[in-house]
């Protein structure tokens, strides 16, 4: 065992179920081991926000304990909060306020601030030995920069699009696709009562995992951002599917980032700190195409923010919870710059992604139908479970 005395969690980017297993295990864990944890909170933007001084600034940090972490594996959501707080790429309007006078110090580009240097002072000044990072891209991304300044630190992998890099599962992903099969199947019934073709959008802005294992669990249709598809096909298949249905009614799932061959992949807002935009709205776009090329009655269903929210499943928190075990193992042994993992079907860990080679993308060859727009049934033995490698 190491000299590590002090822990730091965060959680950061989007909620998933999940977190809060994986925050009162690291705390269980670690105070077995007799390490204090300290709650970062509202992600990033609490190592850029924090003030240090004689009294702890807690606004920003928490110490967490048995008794404060108890029950909140019992709830979805994070009990830290989150933020999208990208330390690297700061605009002024989010610097923090006692910083705004020495702002020049920051600016890399004009209108940009890096406030690296600020968080690894932070750490410091917090006495944070290792730091515990749950996130997906984004936050892992941010992470591997810490870690290439020598920051210690452990990545838990959390995203309901399941495409962080390197690891078959992300802890959300579950639950996502158990809440979006439960939400298909009661809308059902409005579609087939109506005699309606039905477009359900769901979270996937590079990556279709979900729709692609949500449409295998529900026997339908799906688009996904890695096979552009061509949209009178698409049309053609919903409408014999809702003519061959006895409740004459068809639908498809589309992730956010599905684009038909020819469109024009719509953007709109700001971006974010990460230099995300929002899609335009793929399931509105594609029900107003279908009734006006068919004359058919559709449906634009957004199921987005009903996948994230709530308690997990049990398959979420089991893994959240090993992963969190996993984590404070590893730190115990001294190991860092490690990411928390699942290969081959088992727990294991790899290095921190690089944010350069970008998200782990669906492999079409191997596990979509693009001619049919389904999931792959056929030739499945042998491969994992998560329908990835």
């Amino acid at each position: 065992m190491t000299e590590t005395h002090r822990i730091g969690i965060l959680t950061g980017g989007g909620d998933v179920p999940g977190l809060n297993s994986v925050i009162k295990s690291v705390v269980y864990r670690s105070t077995e081991l007799g390490y204090e944890v300290l709650g970062i909170r509202r992600g990033w933007r609490g190592l850029t926000h924090l003030r240090l001084g004689p009294a702890l600034d807690r606004d920003h940090v928490m110490p967490l304990d048995r008794a404060n972490t108890r029950t909140i594996d019992r709830t979805g959501g994070t009990m830290l909060h989150t933020s999208r707080t990208n330390p690297a790429r700061l605009r002024s309007e989010g610097l923090p306020p006692h910083l705004l006078n020495d702002r020049a110090r920051y600016e890399t580009t004009e209108g940009s601030y890096d406030l690296t240097s600020v968080v690894l002072e932070n750490i410091a000044g917090l006495g944070i030995d290792h730091l515990v990072v749950i996130g997906g891209d984004d936050t892992l991304g941010y992470a591997h920069v810490l870690s290439t300044h020598g920051v210690p630190l452990i990545a838990i992998p959390k995203t309901m699009d399941n495409d962080v890099r390197d690891t078959e599962y992300c802890i959300g992903f579950s639950t996502a696709v158990t809440r979006a099969k439960e939400l298909i199947d009661r809308q059902r019934t409005t579609l087939g009562s109506h005699e309606r073709i039905g477009v359900f959008r769901i979270f996937g802005r590079d990556a279709g995992f979900s729709a692609l294992h949500i449409a295998y669990v529900t026997s339908a249709r799906c688009l996904i951002p890695e096979a552009p598809f061509e949209l009178d096909r698409l049309i053609a298949l919903l409408v014999a599917d809702k003519q061959a249905n006895p409740s004459r009614y068809a639908f498809v799932i589309a992730a956010e980032g599905a684009i038909w061959v020819g469109a024009q992949v719509g953007e709109l807002g700001d971006p974010d700190a990460f230099g995300h935009r929002r899609k335009v709205d793929i399931g509105e776009a594609l029900a107003g195409e279908i009734r006006r090329r068919t004359g058919e009655e559709t449906i634009a269903s957004q199921l987005t923010y009903d996948l994230r929210s709530g308690d997990p499943d049990a398959f979420d928190q089991m893994v959240a919870t090993t992963f969190a075990n996993i984590a404070v193992d590893l730190i115990a042994d001294g190991t860092s710059g490690r990411m928390v993992a699942i290969r081959g079907g088992r727990y294991t860990h790899v290095p921190v992604p690089d944010p350069r080679l970008g998200p782990r993308t669906v492999d079409v060859a191997r596990y979509y139908n693009a001619e049919r727009f389904r999931p792959r049934y056929d030739g499945r033995n042998g491969f994992s479970v998560m329908l990835s490698d």
